[in-house]
């Protein structure tokens, strides 16, 4: 009885393993999403946009095949409304003859009337939805998401790598779904999301590069004779979920010093010595630590910069061993630092009154008392409180030569 019940489990071990894959997807059944905007719709509909991979494109094959591929279309891109984000997919399901699958897709762009609107409607199905990834990068565009997603690269296989390449790289303010997720449920900050636009980037190297440039519909430029490239131009500011305005690149660097998100990066500054001329420094490190002050009636924050940078461009002629020209350059990057810094801090405050740098979050970790009294006023209270900024910004080397190359006289 024993060997019977032992020889029964052993072939039972050996057949469990030999069910198969029962829920297998193949490759060829399945239609490869790498990129969805999100649009409003009239009768309070929304708009969907998906980027779907071309199978022919992604074929592989040699250095000939990809070069003709990259000069036609290399994606499908197909539109459906609905009810809701999941209504909308389910009809565009009926046009495609494949299973959309989302695991690949790489950005999330919301148009800019949806997202005036609010955008806690458009993004509960990619964060709730097993099938999406929380690191999928999401942007906000002025104008149509549509129009973002139906463009090419120049450069990338797809306008969804590319902008994708950017996000990653850091240009701009890159959000991902998780941490726009966290931003939205947190009562100390609020959300930003880098803007991606369309902007003219010379003629187009294909039949199939073509652009329609929204900016260009109604005037006398050709647009069908232009490319235009998915380009970061800036940050969109929302207060809760809804887009209140823009940063522009240098306003959103000012954003980036104060969210201790500045690693790298360039800075221009004046020459001190000879008008006209410019000096260009390379940023190695940077940090910021912002510290909170209350005394039961008024709040203030006190915030200070460090950064180090190499020198990588200079044309004009000081003399670069001298310490009182360094001290100058070191003085004139303080000065330039603390007004980007500024320049961000007042839109914020001024304009917007919105606290999207997290000095929220540093008050509550300070005075966690207090803040249960003031978090559900916390963007006013931040709109009426003064911030000082000390910046010590120092330059560590200047490149391989100490002084501008010129002609002995």
């Amino acid at each position: 009885m024993i060997k019977k019940i032992i020889c029964f489990l052993l072939i039972c071990a050996l057949v469990l393993p030999l069910e198969g894959c029962w829920s297998r997807r193949e490759l060829n059944e399945l239609a490869i999403v790498l990129a969805a905007g999100v649009d409003s719709a009239p009768n309070n509909k929304i708009l969907l946009t998906v980027q779907i991979a071309r199978p022919s494109a992604f074929g592989g094959g040699g250095g000939g095949q990809k070069m003709a591929a990259a000069q036609e279309n290399n994606v499908w891109v197909i539109s459906q409304t609905g009810e809701s984000v999941f209504d909308a997919q389910r009809y565009l399901e009926a046009k495609v003859s494949r299973e959309l699958y989302w695991g690949h897709t790489v950005i999330l762009v919301f148009g800019e009337q949806l997202a005036r609107n609010g955008i806690r409607k458009a993004i509960n199905y990619f964060s709730r939805s097993p099938n999406t990834r929380e690191t999928i990068w999401v942007l906000v565009t002025r104008g149509k998401a549509a129009d973002v997603l139906n463009s090419h690269s120049q450069l990338e296989t797809t306008s969804a790598q590319s902008i994708g390449n950017m996000a990653r790289a850091g240009v701009g303010v890159p959000v991902m779904l998780k941490d726009l997720s966290i931003m939205l449920a947190s009562k100390g900050t609020n959300p930003v999301l880098p803007r991606i636009e369309l902007t003219p980037s010379g003629k187009p190297q294909g039949p199939g590069m073509q652009e329609n440039i929204p900016e260009a519909r109604g005037s006398q430029q050709q647009a069908t004779l232009t490319h235009a490239e998915p380009t970061t131009t800036g940050t969109g500011v929302f207060k809760d979920d809804r887009l209140v305005g823009w940063l522009d690149m240098s306003e959103t660097r000012g954003l980036l010093w104060l969210k201790d998100k500045m690693e790298k990066g360039e800075i221009t500054i004046p020459s001190p010595r000879e008008s006209g001329k410019n000096i260009s420094i390379n940023i190695i490190r940077g940090n910021t630590s912002v510290e909170p002050f209350y005394d039961g009636q008024n709040v203030w924050f006190d915030v200070r910069m460090q950064m180090d940078g190499a020198l990588l461009e200079q044309q004009s002629t000081e003399d670069l061993t001298d310490p009182r020209i360094f001290a100058s350059i070191e003085k004139e990057l303080n000065r330039r630092i603390e007004e980007k810094a500024r320049s961000a801090l007042e839109k914020a405050q001024l304009t917007y009154e919105v606290d999207i740098f997290g000095f929220g979050e540093a008050f509550h970790r300070k005075y966690k008392k207090e803040w249960a009294v003031l978090k559900d006023r916390w963007n006013e209270v931040f709109a009426g409180a003064d911030v000082n900024i000390a910046v010590q910004a120092r330059i560590r080397r200047t490149g391989l030569t100490t002084n501008r190359i010129s002609k002995e006289r």
